[in-house]
């Protein structure tokens, strides 16, 4: 069974981010993080995973991936969360830094700094590198808060029947707002010849 992907219809324009502007924004976010200098960060997946990754090699601190998801191969199949990867037990007696790539509703926040919670984390908190303006409640670090429809470099394109193309939920979303999907906006790298395979 599909569910209707996630309602586009609050989306106000789009905003593409480049590899440099997701950079800043994860250097943006370490300078606000360090003050609460967290020991372990919980990476939430898929999205989460590019952020949480970076911000860690920042801090230099232990990175764990979580997941939870209401999303099998990329299409919206649940209407709740569906725990994938769990919190480990280290995050006991630890100050837990939960990044995610966007706060819509939060509920994926929560359930994540829930989970860390009766764990034993001493002390949890959640970054974003963005946030809705109905979405801004949960987190306590976001990079930028914007209603745009946000186009991330990481799935921004997808490879199908040998052919870089247009995320088809990004393009439907865009098609809604009477914009099209034009090959401008997708990521200005050429493919490299690797070197073997």
């Amino acid at each position: 069974m599909t569910i209707s992907p996630y309602a586009y219809e609050n989306r106000t324009s789009i905003l593409p981010i480049s590899w440099n502007d997701f950079h800043g924004l994860c250097k943006g976010l370490v300078q606000a993080v360090a003050g609460f200098s967290p020991e372990i960060i919980l990476a939430v997946g898929r999205g989460g995973y590019y952020p949480g990754t970076l911000i860690a090699h920042m801090l230099r601190v232990e990175l764990y991936p979580v997941r939870l998801t209401r999303r099998v191969n990329d299409v919206v199949v649940r209407k709740k969360p569906k725990w994938l990867v769990r919190p480990p037990h280290m995050v006991a007696d630890k100050r837990v830094l939960v990044v995610d790539e966007i706060s819509s509703t939060g509920e994926t926040l929560l359930t994540v700094k829930r989970l860390a919670e009766k764990l034993g984390a001493a002390d949890v908190r959640c970054a974003v590198m963005y946030a809705h303006s109905w979405g801004g409640d949960v987190p306590d670090y976001i990079g930028l808060i914007s209603d745009a429809l946000i186009l991330n470099p990481w799935d921004r394109e997808i490879f199908v029947d040998g052919e870089f193309k247009y995320h088809p939920e990004y393009a439907e979303a865009m098609a809604a707002q009477g914009i099209a999907a034009t090959a401008d906006l997708l990521i200005g790298a050429e493919a490299v010849k690797v070197a073997k395979g």
